[in-house]
């Protein structure tokens, strides 16, 4: 089992800054793909981005690449979601999930609110 807890959400600006965390337990971090996603009101949830287990390679979604970067920290078992220029289409409930290696998202945070004014 891996435990997940989102942190840093919050209201912000158009063209401002968020850094989003996600704190996980119960597995060797460095074994899991760690990824974000987002669902708005009445939107199905979509991929925002990826760090892969091992090497970490990063993976968007090309709504947000440019604009957001995924980065991990395997000594304090973390993963961040950086958003700069961000928009109010960037509005949603933000999700930190993880897979074990290459397997797929079996693992869900509560999620955390990210609300962009225009």
């Amino acid at each position: 089992q891996v435990q997940l807890v989102e942190s840093g959400g919050g209201l912000v600006q158009a063209g401002g800054s968020l850094r989003l965390s996600c704190a996980a337990s119960g597995r060797t971090f460095s074994s899991l793909t760690m990824g974000w996603f987002r669902q708005a009101p009445g939107k199905e949830r979509e991929f925002v981005g990826e760090s892969r287990w091992g090497g970490g390679s990063t993976y968007y979604a090309e709504s947000v690449k440019g604009r957001f970067t995924v980065s991990r920290d395997n000594a304090k078992n973390t993963m961040y979601l950086q958003m700069d220029s961000l928009k109010p289409d960037d509005t949603a409930v933000y999700y930190c999930a993880a897979a074990y290696r290459n397997g797929g998202y079996d693992y869900w945070g509560q999620g955390t609110q990210v609300t962009v004014s225009s």
